[in-house]
Order: C-alpha cells, then structure tokens, then sequence
C-alpha cells in the first residue's frame, strides 16, 4: 500500500482540497440505534458504511464508539449525538451528526490501492483536519482528524478561505525586489537566494508552472498581487483558523 501526504491540491469527488485549505464542514444529523453503553462511550450502529467481508485480518462490528463528557479526549472528536451521549442507554433512537464546524487542512493523505479498513467504501484519500483554535504540533506523532470526503459519510465541506489560491504547489516566482522564489505549500515559502526577509514582496510574476507558464496564468498571478501584501494572506487565515501558520515537517 502506498500513503502519501501531499502539499499539492487533490481532487476528491471532483472538489481540489489541499493544505492550509480552511473549510466549514458539517454532517447531517442521522437517526441512529444505540447498542451499548460505557462510561466513556457511546456506541451507535454507523449509518453510512458496510462491512467490508473481504477485508484481511480485520473485523468490524457495524458500530462506532463516540466519548462521553467522562472522556477527556471527547474534544477531538466531531461527530455528536442528539440528546447528548450521557443521556442514552442501549435500545435507545439518537440522531448522530456534526453541527457546522471551521476546520483546516492540514494535510491530504491518498492510499493506493484504497485502505483496508474493516468497512466499505475503502478510503483512497483521507483529509486530516485541525479544529479551530488548534495549531499544528511537530511533537505530536499524529495529529489531525481523519475524514474521507468521498467515503460515504455525508460530510458538507465548504471551502471559506484558501491562502495563496493563485498559486500551485511547485511554481516559481520572482517578487517586486527581483527576488526568486518556489511555492511548496501555504507557509513553504523557499527563497533561491537563501536570504531575509522570509517572505516575498508583492506583485509577483510567475516564471514556471510545471515548465514555462501559460498566459492566463501569469496574469491570473499578478492581477492578484497587483495590491496588498504577502501578510495579508496570513492574517486572513489567522483570522478564521485562530491558529499558527505551521508547516507539517
């Protein structure tokens, strides 16, 4: 199996997410059976897959296990139940969903051939996501809530902001000061010459898109730098995402 985190856009369900992308994502509330019941658990029969019969080695029940307030790490997950999970017992109809929430991408995993998972559809990409208000952290091994935008779960993404959206991972640029630069991802900004400062100064010409660039796309990238300033594109995503801008590693 090969899993590969990428900087660059991925089409999912014919939508492009990528890294720094920030979204609004929901999930309609459901109605659902409860079929057990823990202190720091509440398991629900999972509307939206199959079991995967042909799986090796792995077996999954039909059930998804969502924390209780008795669980300290209720807060890194998304999806909720109406009445909440404290109130239910086993037999019991809830509704499970995810009310509107501001994420961000913080990176796009694709698996090929699709993951083994237990259930169905297999997922080929995954969008690891951040909640608002949570920065990425270099310390932590695996961070980031895993969704499968095209794995049956009706999730709702709307994309609000998307930094540097005129640019394509990869493209090279020369700033206002003559300055080369390359584009690796939102806040992986690498200068030819190795100096200061760290960010380019706008407008931006486009020198190289996956060889020599086309028209449209350089004037698409100076129109867009023809005013403001590389921080405003930060300050815009700090904005939404109450977040550090960090690349993953």
């Amino acid at each position: 199996m090969d899993s590969q985190a990428e900087s660059g856009a991925h089409r999912i369900g014919g939508i492009r997410y990528r890294a720094g992308d920030v979204l609004r994502m929901s999930c309609p509330f459901t109605e659902v059976t409860v079929t057990g019941v823990s202190r720091f658990h509440v398991a629900v029969r999972w509307p939206w897959w199959e079991i995967d019969v042909a799986a090796d080695g792995i077996e999954w029940n039909g059930d998804v296990a969502l924390p209780t307030s008795a669980d300290h790490d209720r807060g890194s997950e998304y999806f909720r139940t109406r009445p909440a999970e404290d109130t239910l017992k086993a037999g019991d109809r809830c509704l499970v969903g995810i009310p509107p929430t501001v994420v961000h991408v913080l990176a796009v995993r694709r698996f090929d051939p699709p993951l083994e998972t237990g259930w169905l559809p297999r997922p080929a990409t995954y969008l690891d996501v951040l909640r608002q208000g949570e920065s990425h952290d270099a310390r932590i091994e695996e961070q980031g809530y895993e969704i499968d935008p095209a794995g049956g779960v009706p999730f709702r993404l709307e994309l609000l902001f998307r930094p540097f959206a005129f640019l394509e991972s990869g493209d090279e640029v020369v700033d206002r000061d003559g300055r080369a630069w390359r584009f690796d991802a939102p806040w992986g900004w690498n200068a030819f010459d190795g100096g200061q400062p760290s960010a380019p100064s706008w407008p931006l010409a486009l020198l190289f898109r996956n060889g020599e660039p086309t028209p449209e796309a350089v004037a698409a990238v100076a129109e867009a730098t023809s005013t403001g300033r590389h921080a405003d594109e930060v300050n815009r995503w700090v904005e939404l995402t109450r977040a550090e801008p960090v690349t993953p590693a």
